[in-house]
């Protein structure tokens, strides 16, 4: 079966069954247009001059034959390819389907039964019609011969659901109706048509609120693309649903007919040649991240809508959004906010099932519900550490949901200072892997902030290193710019004096210019009044001038902190409807607030700001308060998507109980979404919270809870050598026996064991471990974890016997499951390590078998952390050998996954064991480099191992002296560390650059510690 899309997407499928495309290229392309004139017959002759318009006829002809042959072996026989005499065409077979065909016949079926008056069976076809209408015609083709069949079908589109509105009306169904106006205007956003039609369309729904957010957004449209406003006719009809203006007479507001005129941009000609240089790379197939920066009121946010304009009118895809200062972000909010763009529509319904399903992590309702937890699985944060690679392949599924478009692309981020982690991580993940696939990150900055904002400053910084960033700082106008830009507002143009002085009381910003003249008209104007005035003080007297009821609503739209919906602005305020209507449209027409996808926001933060700081400190909150309580009401079936702003409005609102609580589910959520540092934010908060309760069993209790859920993230984030992550185990561990939790308390010392063994705390490891055995006879679950954990640290305290009696009950008797705690396959785990102790045995052939189980279970259980850990044993067991051919390959494998999923402990070990292969002095500088970085750790765990491999590459170089400093160190360090397995080799490397007296002594010593441990590989080195 042979399936072709061309509408919203480029996308030849070939076998169904395995949902794999066929790339883009000039032969697809040709079928497409064969596809779009199916039923004629195309000569050849008009194919080659269309397709190669600049070659000679005979070349042209040459190359269409080339196209053909590729053609032909890409669709087999299929039979949808059609050739007689000197044409070809496209063949309507039972094995062949394209959208566009679907498209025109359903539409052609819509046109018979709307002719006919049969509104329902027109419905049911135009619905047809209007699913497979995905998007443009072939998006990214800009062939002259795609211009006008494109064109042509979407005004088919178009049409259809003008007519569709229709019927809906006439069949009385107007909430039908309102979706189908909508999507009407996403199909055509500049059209005033689709606006008119969904404002009479939520007029006879009674929603005024609807009806003006509609028009809002019409207008700012209109604004930002063409520079103009809605015709007389919208604004009429707005004005009749609305009776905004008699409203506002009667309530004595004095405001103007119309908005303000939007602000020209002045000057910038430098930046915006920048810009234009930016997206014509990005239209070429680059990629990159433009910076621009700035102090508040510069114009960074008009700048990056100029770019978006540009990108618009040149067959970009823009995608726009904002980060907040507030607190309550929401992981990885920016990314939803931009694939929620119909843009990405096509490309997301595009994508394989299994990148739809990473991508429903984060957006449920856009591709397909996210998946139900397995019965009987652990909460999110508790499989941190087990599905922490997976975080790898959700920002893959997300990066290819952008990349994916067939057209250049545009994200835009305003007030990147405020961006979360996860969105800074995911973005250098995407700029990583973007390819040839034109992609443009434009971000505005604020100079002043970002030094405080970690995440951030490392984001930026890692992009400056890889050369990804074209930097684009702004200053603010010259005197000469700022009188220009003033002029607007005046009916002349100023003269240099008064324009110096306008320049001196604003300091050339935009934004002070702007709001100045605004609150200021030319005759009112005085020196004395712009030179004294503040930009708080400016700021306020706009927002002064309007309505008390005004003022209400900035002030609760401040106190949200964000974009905010009319919905909960009902919910929230004290005003009825149509107050409320009235007052968030005279907060828009004086441009204090303006439109935000489903809702309003403040057309700059500052003005946020300002609103917020002239609340009252009790009416704050009471603010807080209900926007909480408006929240929950609204959201009540999905509270997740919102709890980390429920959470901070509870909080803010003073009650602690409901914030708590909301803190706690979105860090839950935050967990979901591989959003590790988001979470912990939100746990920390709990603990916050909960320190504040009166001591006793309920509030130890909570803590408890709070604590078991933290470790798993801190794990998965900073490793088990963090020491935050130690306190969190410890006082866990604590409250769990004050509790009397036994299972808690297990786990908990399992966990424990982790880090102090990685920490280098091997004996104190032992005895956790022991302690742990003790207590788990009654727990299956957990009985082959505390097995291995009295197993692993055996082994490092140099009794290899009894860590092989322990190992084997790991993976002889273990359930199977994974280790919630160690994030591992527990049976795999234990066989790459027992592989060490069974060759400290001298069971070489033993220990080769477990490796060789090892392997084979980890490639296939498909758990990338599983084999990551395989593969270190594994190639430490070579090393051990001294098999560096067998042991090179799996190290390069090894170096792969851990670079791939950022496994930073792991990739230290490959890291050393890179360098120990390759010798010399780029493998000693491996060696150095990976200590260093476990040392910088605190994973001091096997260090006498790893420094042993170092000092044996400097003594191969000659260089005896700084090998016996290495050797020494390691001595020091095991015995420090009572880490002692390694300790008998260590003494016979020593012993080789010693003198006879010292060395006799080291290698006496050496038979003594390998014989008490039972280390028959390590004695049969001393015999050698």
């Amino acid at each position: 079966m042979l399936e072709l899309y061309l509408l919203g997407e480029q996308r030849l499928v070939i076998d169904v069954s395995s949902s794999s495309s066929v790339p883009v290229s000039r032969p697809v392309e040709l079928l497409a247009y064969l596809a779009l004139h199916a039923g004629t017959q195309v000569p050849r002759q008009v194919l080659a001059g269309l397709f190669w318009p600049d070659s000679t006829s005979s070349q042209a002809l040459t190359n269409l034959r080339r196209e053909l042959h590729n053609l032909k072996g890409i669709i087999g026989d299929a039979g949808c390819l059609g050739s007689r005499g000197g044409t070809l065409s496209w063949q309507d077979t039972a094995g062949c389907w394209t959208d566009v065909q679907v498209f025109k016949a359903e539409t052609n079926a819509a046109r018979l039964a709307w002719q006919a008056a049969n509104y329902p069976a027109f419905l049911r076809h135009a619905q047809q019609a209007q699913d497979q209408y995905r998007g443009t015609l072939m998006p990214g083709c800009y062939a002259n011969w795609i211009l006008e069949p494109r064109e042509e079908l979407k005004q088919q589109c178009v049409l259809l659901y003008d007519q569709s509105v229709e019927a809906c009306n006439e069949l009385k169904e107007p909430r039908r109706a309102a979706v189908l106006a909508e999507q009407r205007i996403r199909l055509e956003p500049l059209e005033e048509r689709g606006y008119r039609q969904l404002m009479e369309v939520q007029a006879q729904l009674g929603d005024r609120a609807a009806a003006m957010h509609t028009f809002h957004r019409c207008e700012a449209l209109l604004e930002q693309e063409l520079g103009v406003g809605p015709d007389p006719v919208t604004q009429r009809l707005f004005d009749r649903v609305l009776n905004s203006r008699g409203l506002l007479r009667a309530a004595g507001v004095g405001i103007a007919s119309s908005r303000p005129v939007r602000s020209p941009l002045v000057g910038r000609h430098r930046e915006l040649r920048i810009l234009d240089s930016s997206w014509q790379g990005a239209a070429a197939g680059k990629f990159g991240l433009l910076l621009i920066s700035g102090d508040p009121g510069v114009g960074k946010t008009r700048m990056s809508e100029e770019l978006a304009a540009l990108a618009r009118t040149s067959g970009g895809l823009v995608a726009q959004t904002r980060c907040f200062s507030t607190p309550g972000r929401i992981p990885l909010a920016p990314v939803a906010a931009w694939l929620r763009n119909d843009a990405f529509r096509s490309s997301l319904m595009a994508m394989p099932a299994y990148w739809r399903a990473e991508v429903a992590r984060l957006l449920p309702d856009r591709t397909m519900p996210a998946s139900a937890p397995v019965k009987g699985e652990e909460q999110a944060g508790s499989r941190a550490m087990v599905d922490a690679w997976q975080r790898h392949r959700f920002f893959e599924g997300l990066a290819r949901a952008v990349t994916g478009t067939g057209r250049p692309v545009l994200l835009v981020l305003d007030d990147m200072q405020w961006s979360d982690a996860e969105t800074c991580s995911w973005l250098s993940y995407l700029l990583g892997s973007a390819g040839q696939s034109g992609l443009l990150v434009a971000a505005t900055l604020r100079s002043s902030t970002a030094a405080g904002e970690p995440q951030v400053r490392a984001f930026l910084q890692g992009m400056r290193a890889a050369g990804l960033v074209t930097e684009l700082p702004l200053e603010p106008l010259s005197a000469a710019e700022s009188g220009l830009l003033a002029s607007t507002f005046s009916e002349r143009r100023l003269p240099a004096e008064e324009a110096a002085l306008v320049h001196a009381a604003t300091g050339g910003y935009p934004l002070y210019i702007i709001e100045a003249a605004r609150i200021l008209p030319e005759s009112h104007r005085t020196e004395g009044e712009g030179a004294a005035t503040e930009l708080s003080s400016i700021l306020w007297q706009r927002l002064s001038q309007s309505s008390a009821t005004a003022r209400e609503i900035a002030g609760l739209t401040a106190a949200f902190g964000r974009d905010i919906t009319l919905d909960l602005l009902g919910e929230a305020c004290d005003q009825d409807d149509a107050t409320l209507v009235d007052a968030v449209d005279e907060l828009w027409r004086m441009r204090i607030l303006g439109p935000r996808a489903g809702g309003y926001d403040f057309t700059h933060d500052l003005l946020r700001a300002v609103a917020y700081e002239h609340v009252t400190p009790a009416r704050r909150w009471l603010l807080h308060r209900r926007l909480a309580q408006g929240l929950e009401l609204l959201y009540s079936d999905r509270l997740d998507v919102v709890a980390p702003q429920l959470a901070e409005q509870y909080s803010l609102g003073s009650r602690p109980d409901k914030a708590l609580q909301f803190f706690r589910r979105a860090a839950d959520a935050a967990s979901g979404v591989f959003a590790n540092a988001e979470a912990l934010k939100f746990f920390r908060r709990c603990l916050d919270l909960i320190s504040k309760l009166p001591a006793g069993k309920d509030r130890d209790e909570r803590e408890l809870d709070v604590l078991r859920s933290m470790s798993p993230p801190e794990t998965a984030l900073y490793g088990y050598s963090s020491g935050q992550l130690l306190a969190t185990l410890e006082r866990t561990a604590e409250l769990a026996q004050q509790l009397h939790h036994p299972q808690v308390l297990l786990a908990g010392l399992i966990g424990l064991f982790a880090a102090r063994f990685v920490q280098g705390g091997t004996a104190e490891s032992y005895r956790i471990g022991q302690r742990a055995l003790g207590m788990a006879a009654a727990d299956p679950d957990l009985l082959g974890q505390a097995h291995f954990a009295v197993a692993g640290a055996a082994l490092s305290l140099g009794r290899p016997r009894e860590a092989m009696e322990h190992f084997a009950h790991c993976y002889e008797n273990d359930p199977g499951g994974y280790s919630f705690i160690l994030g591992t396959k527990l049976e795999v785990h234990a066989m790459g390590w027992a592989s060490h102790a069974h060759w400290l045995a001298g069971e070489e052939n033993e220990a080769a078998e477990l490796c060789r189980k090892a392997l084979a279970r980890a490639r296939s259980l498909e758990h990338p952390y599983t084999l990551t850990v395989a593969l270190s044993y594994v190639a430490v067991f070579h090393q051990l050998l001294g098999d560096k051919t067998s042991m090179a390959p799996l190290v390069a494998e090894l170096q792969e996954i851990c670079h791939r999923y950022d496994f930073a402990y792991y990739g230290q070990w490959a890291r050393i064991l890179q360098g120990w292969v390759r010798g010399g002095v780029s493998g000693t500088a491996q060696i150095r480099a990976g200590i260093r970085a476990l040392q910088n750790q605190d994973a001091f765990a096997r260090m006498p191992y790893w420094l042993s491999l170092l000092a044996g590459n400097l003594a191969d170089a000659g260089d005896g002296q700084t090998a016996r400093s290495v050797l020494d160190a390691a001595l020091a360090a095991g015995q420090q560390r009572d880490d002692m397995w390694w300790l008998p080799e260590v003494l016979r490397q020593r012993a080789k650059l010693s003198g006879t007296a010292e060395a006799g002594e080291m290698l006496q010593r050496a038979r003594e510690l390998a014989t008490a441990q039972g280390s028959s590989a390590l004695l049969g080195r001393l015999e050698a």
